[in-house]
């Protein structure tokens, strides 16, 4: 048996071994019992294992009946066939994306020939072959895409006895614990199937494959799996114990781009709502309120002489022309210093939105992406200088050209983005790709400043954010701005290095900042 091959017997073992761990209070029977009782896709596994006493002997004063421990052979046997079964049913759903020399991973959404995968594995893609699990290949166009929730729908021809569609689980229903299966071509391996569980709910995941540094949009309410995921299944899935997909495997978190356990799946919740928009409007507008912001916490409560226990959204940033700057919510005004860090403090706190409870600012996303729809009016209930009032705001369909112009949530404490000093900045790091499209000389280093937080020390010292964008592999990127080379004399060659020299730099201490500035060399002082 090769390295491949063992691999998931070792797991199976692995689980296994947990199993009987567990088996002195009964929870093995009762996990077993739930995977062959309430799963059409394992109907088939090992008989019963829990044995009652006659019924007569019980009727006349014997004992209550007694759960018989299964024996391993018999867990391994009903884990096997589970398994098994999930596989036989899942795997013709899933399709192997060929995009030139890239590769990832679909799985078939309708009879019609649509397919849904992750919009990076499909961006900029000049041509597209999928391959199903019988080996048929055949090419695919491109129906819609939608960056902010990193899914894309392509379809291919195909008659409709040959596409075998799967069945989506309701993902606000996934827990920490239960089973989660993979299915996808990571390394292009087709029809694979990785073993864990559900490792943790309600993740964010940056948007933007473009190292950023500072605020970003974030898809909301992402699922974490320890399923081993690897490069490639991109776009496969993510399913239960019933075979239902409860996520898109989307990206990992790796120093070795390669699985090390965590894995984020876009929730099948957004899959339901945004895919059907895909086929029929070739593109998604999400809801937007248009500021940025953070969760306020007990020290911010108290450096704005609210309750420390008072929890919600505090309004760092409203957006000019944005649905927020229409309803008159207003940003925070002033900083504080909390712990040797600056902190922005003053604004409006939403604490409800539509009456439920916003405690952290991913409450608000997630209530946004789950809930509501451009042009939808939403109430949102807000603190302002400490007295509850309710406002009315109509909401817009977020801006696509400028990444600053989205929700994102800024730092508690502005220091954290760095290590050190803030800046106050949302920077693009220079590749010679990105540098090439930008239209800047052949290897010019640097930290592209793309936005400017008002009232931070970058917007104090006159540096410039980006007035304009460019395309890139179908992704907008900023342009025009300021560009970082080098921090009191030591050179900045992108993000590891910018953290790093801030890091250095205490809050209020002074820095020379060297910028490339309309292709010239300038030095500017920030505090």
């Amino acid at each position: 048996m090769n390295t491949i091959q063992r691999k998931p017997a070792l797991l199976l073992v692995l689980l296994l071994v947990s199993l009987l761990a567990l088996s002195a209070c009964g929870l093995p029977t009762a996990l077993l019992g739930a995977l062959r009782d309430d799963s059409p896709v394992v109907a088939e596994a090992a008989a019963p294992t829990v044995v009652e006493r006659d019924a007569v002997a019980a009727s006349s004063g014997g004992s209550a009946p007694v759960a018989q421990v299964p024996s391993s052979g018999e867990l391994l046997d009903s884990l096997e066939d589970a398994l098994a079964n999930i596989y036989e049913e899942v795997t013709p759903s899933v399709v192997h994306i060929q995009v030139g020399a890239g590769l990832g991973s679909g799985f078939v959404w309708d009879t019609e020939g649509h397919i849904v995968t992750n919009n990076h594995v499909v961006a900029g893609a000049g041509s597209i072959r999928v391959t199903f699990a019988g080996d048929t290949t055949v090419p695919a166009e491109v129906v819609g895409t939608d960056p902010d929730s990193d899914l894309a729908v392509i379809k291919v021809d195909v008659p409709a006895e040959q596409l075998h569609a799967v069945r989506l689980a309701d993902s606000t229903q996934v827990r920490v614990g239960q089973l989660a299966v993979a299915i996808g071509n990571p390394f292009g391996l087709d029809g694979t199937m990785t073993v864990g569980f559900i490792s943790a709910l309600d993740r964010s995941l940056p948007v933007s494959t473009r190292a950023l540094i500072g605020p970003t949009y974030s898809i909301p309410d992402i699922i974490q799996t320890d399923a081993p995921i690897n490069p490639g299944n991109s776009g496969g899935v993510l399913v239960n114990a019933q075979g239902e997909v409860i996520g898109v495997p989307t990206a990992i978190e790796s120093t070795v781009a390669a699985n090390v356990g965590v894995g984020f799946a876009v929730p099948a919740a957004i899959v339901a709502k945004v895919v059907p928009v895909l086929i029929e409007d070739g593109g998604y507008s999400h809801a937007w309120i248009g500021i940025s912001g953070t969760t306020l916490n007990s020290e911010l409560a108290e450096a704005m002489e609210l309750d420390p226990a008072r929890r919600g959204v505090l309004v760092a940033e409203v957006i000019e022309g944005s649905p927020a700057d229409g309803a008159g919510l207003q940003g925070s005004a002033r900083t504080v210093e909390i712990g040797g860090l600056q902190a922005i403090v003053g604004g409006d706190v939403i604490v409800a939105i539509d009456g439920e409870p916003v405690r952290e600012f991913e409450d608000l996303v997630v209530y946004l992406a789950r809930n509501t729809e451009v042009g939808q009016t939403v109430a949102l209930t807000i603190l302002r200088d400490g007295i509850e009032e309710t406002v009315d705001l109509t909401l817009a369909a977020r801006p696509t050209s400028d990444t600053e112009q989205a929700e994102f949530q800024v730092p508690q404490m502005p220091g954290e983005t760095s290590g050190g000093a803030w800046l106050g900045i949302q920077g693009l790091e220079l590749t010679s790709e990105i540098a090439e499209v930008l239209g800047l000389p052949a290897g010019q280093d640097g930290v592209l400043i793309a936005s400017i937080v008002s009232g931070g020390p970058a917007d104090d010292a006159g540096l410039r954010g980006s007035d304009d964008s460019v395309e890139l592999d179908g992704e907008q990127l900023p342009a025009g701005g300021d560009i970082i080379v080098a921090i009191d004399g030591e050179p900045v060659d992108g993000m590891v290095s910018l953290r790093a020299l801030l890091a250095d730099a205490g809050p209020g201490e002074e820095v020379t900042l060297t910028i490339v500035r309309d292709g010239e060399e300038v030095e500017v002082q920030v505090v």
